[in-house]
C-alpha cells in the first residue's frame, strides 16, 4: 500500500471528517458497515463521488449486478477521492468507478511517473501501485478528462485556445474547480510547475459539478475545471483550453473492487459495462441527467436496456 495513500486515511481520521452526500445533505456512510464488516456480507456496497457521473457510472454498475442476482447496496456522493479511497480501504464500501489517471497520481508519491499517459501505459502503471486488498478490474474506453474552460468572451478576448496561454495572464483571472484542487499535482500545483500558471484567486466549489459551472456561467469566475463529458461545454459554447503538456492524465472509467468481494459473476457483470461504454455514449446519457434532469437511476436503466445488459 503507498505511504500517500496511509498518509490519506491518516489524515482523515485525525480530522474528524465528517463524510456529506450530495443529495439529501446526510452521511452516506452513517449506519454502514465498519472496518472489515462488508466482507462478511452477501451485498456489494458501491460507491461513488459527490457529481453527477460518477453517482451514474455507480448506478450502471449496480444495476448491472443485480441483472446477475448480485445483492447490491448504495452509497453514492461520498464526497473527493481522499474520502471514498478511505471508505474502501475501511470497508465502508466494496465498489466504485473511477478514473485511471486521477487515481494513479493519487497513490504514487509525487504523483504519476513522468511519460506516463497514454491509457494503457497508465493502467499498466495503476495495476502495480494498487493497494493490497482492492483491484483494478479492466478499463473502459471511455474517458472523461479534467479540462480549463472559458467563456467564449474570454478566450477571445485573452487570445485562450491552450493552457500555456493562461500563463501570461492567469494573474488577472479568476478560477473555480473542487476544493482539493488546490492541493492535487493535477491541480494547481502541476498548473505552476508544468505551465507556470498562477491564478489571481482560487474559489473552491465543486469538483466538475453545478456549483463550478454557475460561476462561470454567470461570471463570477473567468476558468472552471469542467469534465470533458459534461454536456454544459458543448451546451455553452465553452471553450476547453488544450492540455499541451498532458498535466491531465488519460481518465478511463475503471471500476476498482475489494478483492474479497470478487467472483466470476461479480467479474462478469462489472465488465459487461465496461466493455460498452465509450466516450461518446457516456456523454450522451450524462446529458440525459444533466440537461433533461433524469434520474442516475432511470438513466441508467436505459443505458443497460439499450446495450441488452439487463
Amino acid at each position: 500500500m503507498s505511504r500517500k495513500f496511509l498518509r490519506s486515511i491518516a489524515l482523515i481520521g485525525a480530522a474528524g471528517v465528517v463524510l456529506t452526500g450530495c443529495a439529501g445533505g446526510g452521511d452516506p456512510l452513517a449506519g454502514d458497515a465498519t472496518e472489515g464488516d462488508s466482507a462478511d456480507t452477501s451485498a456489494i456496497i458501491i460507491g461513488s463521488a459527490n457529481f453527477p457521473e460518477s453517482e451514474l457510472l455507480g448506478e450502471m454498475y449496480a444495476q448491472a449486478l443485480e441483472a446477475a442476482d448480485v445483492e447490491v447496496e448504495r452509497s453514492f456522493g461520498i464526497g473527493a477521492r481522499e474520502l471514498y479511497l478511505a471508505a474502501l480501504e475501511d470497508g465502508s464500501i466494496d465498489m466504485l468507478p473511477e478514473y485511471n489517471g486521477a487515481l494513479l497520481a493519487a497513490l504514487v508519491d509525487g504523483g504519476a511517473p513522468e511519460g506516463v499517459t497514454t491509457p494503457e501505459e497508465v493502467y499498466d502503471a495503476l495495476v502495480e501501485v494498487m493497494p493490497e486488498g482492492i483491484v483494478a478490474l479492466p478499463q473502459a474506453e471511455a474517458e472523461d478528462k479534467d479540462t480549463l474552460s472559458v467563456l467564449p468572451a474570454t478566450a477571445e478576448e485573452f487570445g485562450l485556445e491552450t493552457i500555456d496561454d493562461l500563463a501570461p495572464v492567469a494573474g488577472e483571472l479568476t478560477l473555480a474547480a473542487g476544493p482539493e484542487f488546490a492541493e492535487r499535482y493535477q491541480g494547481l500545483v502541476g498548473l505552476e510547475e508544468l505551465y507556470g500558471v498562477t491564478f489571481q484567486e482560487f474559489t473552491p466549489l465543486d469538483a466538475g459539478g453545478p456549483l463550478t459551472l454557475d460561476a462561470l456561467l454567470t461570471e463570477q469566475v473567468d476558468v472552471a475545471n469542467l469534465f470533458s463529458t459534461d454536456s454544459a461545454i458543448e451546451v455553452n459554447d465553452l471553450v476547453a483550453l488544450e492540455d499541451t503538456q498532458n498535466l491531465f492524465l488519460a481518465q478511463n472509467i475503471v471500476p476498482i473492487i475489494r478483492e474479497s468481494k470478487v467472483t466470476d459473476e461479480v467479474t462478469a457483470a462489472l465488465n459487461s459495462v465496461s466493455e460498452v461504454l465509450t466516450t461518446e455514449n457516456l456523454t450522451e446519457y450524462l446529458a440525459m441527467v444533466q440537461v433533461d434532469r433524469m434520474s442516475s437511476a432511470d438513466v441508467a436503466e436505459a443505458f443497460l436496456t439499450k446495450y441488452e445488459l439487463n
